[in-house]
């Protein structure tokens, strides 16, 4: 990369942070502006290597201005423990995915569930020999982690649904990291994998697989939220304000994702999520920003709960879970402070 285009590339990332803080400064609404400060300076939110994030990521503007001084991201390569970090007070706030937050409610984990983001993120990649998700029976799968991370909730959701057991039916590999998970398909030593952004971008120019489900036009997976903000359950119990200003600081950078999806791209180029401004640009303009003002989170948690819960995945009613494990109190008041 030669000089000129390291000089242009901070030039925009500057003007662009700029152009999202001034946004954000328009966008702070007498609402806001007549709440106390937050109870804290500092939140702590996961960075996940996937541009499907990118609200969580366009933030960090959002949150200054929402009265956090430190922002700080907690880098992980695995999405298979997101709860322990929250649970584990290393981290306040992140990105779940239904499927797996579930399973985690079940078990006691200390999280709870605050609001959606969008849907659309996976992709269900397989060899040529597999056309749906019933011909995975008895096939390899490659997951990041048996029993905890995302994937793999996530495709025993889909076998589910088509009358399989995921625990008897598939064979699930570990890749053990978001890449490695990636390189156990391309490598031929399992026969699916479910593809996370940029997964499905890299898969497509390398010209490897097919997509058998694409959860951003598919139904039914189309139709219900994967990713949603969570929190750590102590966290909103101590700092609700400050909870209400980082969820508000989401979802207006989702938004941005909504409405500007190029300046989004150019963000997440800018502070290297992602080296190719066009992968970025396609990812953001594939996924359903807008979702959050008119889907109902609970129908999402409900959807999948059902699954995992007949599946013999979680023990406990979804209902139970939903009722424990969420509170909507944020999203609701921001849903009228934030319509357009």
């Amino acid at each position: 990369m030669d000089e000129r285009t390291i000089r242009s590339g901070r030039r925009n990332f500057l003007t662009l942070a700029s152009a999202i803080g001034a946004t954000a400064l328009l966008g702070q609404g007498r609402s806001a502006s007549a709440e106390p400060p937050p109870e804290t300076k500092k939140i702590r939110l996961v960075k996940i290597p996937a541009i499907c994030l990118a609200p969580e990521y366009i933030a960090e503007e959002f949150l200054r201005l929402e009265g956090f001084s430190e922002v700080e991201y907690v880098e992980v390569d695995t999405q298979a423990n997101l709860s322990d970090l929250l649970g584990e007070n290393r981290a306040d706030m992140t990105v779940s995915s239904p499927p797996s937050l579930l399973p985690d409610l079940d078990a006691g984990k200390q999280v709870v569930a605050l609001a959606g983001i969008h849907g659309g993120c996976y992709e269900l990649f397989a060899n040529e020999h597999i056309r749906s998700v019933r011909d995975l029976r008895g096939k390899r799968v490659a997951i990041e982690e048996i029993g905890t991370s995302t994937e793999y909730f996530y495709l025993a959701s889909m076998v589910a649904y088509v009358g399989m057991d995921p625990r008897k039916d598939i064979q699930w590999v570990a890749g053990h990291t978001f890449d490695g998970m990636m390189d156990l398909f391309v490598e031929g030593k399992a026969d699916a994998t479910l593809a996370f952004p940029p997964q499905p971008q890299q898969l497509r120019a390398k010209k490897i697989g097919r997509v058998i489900v694409n959860t951003a036009q598919d139904r039914p997976w189309s139709e219900y939220y994967c990713c949603l903000i969570s929190a750590r359950r102590q966290f909103v119990k101590e700092y609700p304000i400050a909870t209400k200003r980082a969820v508000r600081a989401i979802l207006k950078a989702t938004d941005v994702c909504a409405n500007e999806p190029e300046r989004a791209a150019r963000y997440i180029v800018a502070k290297g999520y992602e080296p190719k401004y066009e992968v970025a640009l396609e990812v953001v303009k594939s996924l359903s920003y807008r979702r959050w003002r008119t889907y109902n989170v609970e129908d999402s948690l409900r959807f999948f709960g059902v699954r995992l819960h007949e599946s013999g995945m979680i023990k406990s009613d979804p209902n139970k879970l939903i009722a424990q494990g969420t509170d909507w109190r944020f999203l609701n008041e921001l849903k009228k402070e934030l319509k357009a």
